[in-house]
């Protein structure tokens, strides 16, 4: 025998089987592995930047690796284990390692990205692992070769309605690296442009612009990747933490429309920086 229930009993019936949401003041903070080091930046400084930054921005846990290892050469021995970002929602990438080359070693990084890990990659991130494929520079969602002379960059937001920009007002940074754009990738979608004035062997100036951020989708995840932080300054100043902190969350799906994070993700009341490291 067949018992209709009415709708407001199915509707209970349906409450008691399906898990209670979870509050947003227990929300769990977003396990964020923060890598840095190798050639030409002062990573030693601006990794605690960016944890201060991040953590004061949105409710994150900043985990820092970090290697004073300033060369193009850099490893990072956690690279070497196929599952080295278990337990981490999102990395940001902030190393500067263009000639490690082993395949092996970057398909370990790539494969965790590709299953479902968010990313973040920083500046000199996006030329690292030069192995002669594109590999590296389809999870980047751009290619990038070089760059040009430090000076000025003035930042347009070529979409003021992708909740990673939404609100945020186009500014000029101090002496900063334009990135060059070699290619950028189908999946790949520009949120800034930045546009520099150059110097020429004749004396004049010539207007030199590329994209410097944009989201990528790679595999299982998201990607956000901006050229933009050479110089301790420029990781120090709030409109740029603002925007590293939107793409992270964006990353993770955890910023909405109006580029706020979701609840239980804004910065805690009393959030304070720790120095945690990853074991």
């Amino acid at each position: 025998m067949i018992t209709r229930l009415s709708a407001s009993s199915l509707l209970l019936c349906l409450g008691l089987l399906l898990p209670a949401p979870v509050p947003a003041a227990d929300a769990k903070p977003l396990r964020a592995l923060l890598i840095t080091g190798g050639c030409c930046h002062d990573y030693g400084k601006q990794k605690d930047i960016l944890k201060k930054g991040i953590e004061e921005r949105a409710n994150v846990e900043v985990v820092q690796v970090h290697t004073e290892d300033s060369s193009t050469k850099a490893r990072f021995g956690m690279y070497e284990k196929a599952d080295w970002a278990k337990g981490y929602d999102v990395v940001i990438h902030d190393e500067c390692s263009a000639d490690v080359k082993e395949m092996d070693y970057v398909q370990n990084i790539l494969g965790a990205h590709r299953e479902g890990v968010a990313a973040v990659n920083l500046h000199c991130a996006m030329h690292c692992y030069r192995t002669g494929t594109d590999d590296w520079f389809k999870f980047i969602g751009i290619q990038s070769s070089s760059h040009g002379p430090q000076e000025p960059i003035a930042i347009a937001f070529a979409d003021k309605q992708h909740p990673t920009t939404r609100g945020l007002e186009d500014w000029t940074t101090i002496q900063e690296e334009l990135y060059n754009n070699v290619k950028i990738f189908p999946t790949a979608h520009p949120l800034a442009r930045g546009r520099q004035m150059v110097k020429q062997k004749d004396g004049t100036q010539k207007a030199v612009e590329s994209v410097v951020a944009w989201g990528n989708e790679y595999g299982k995840t998201r990607v956000f990747s901006t050229t933009l932080g050479h110089n301790n300054a420029t990781v120090s100043d709030a409109r740029y933490l603002d925007f590293v902190t939107r793409g992270l969350l964006w990353s993770c799906g955890k910023l909405d429309e109006q580029g706020k994070p979701v609840p239980g993700y804004q910065a805690p009341a009393r959030k304070t920086a720790s120095a945690t490291q990853a074991p």
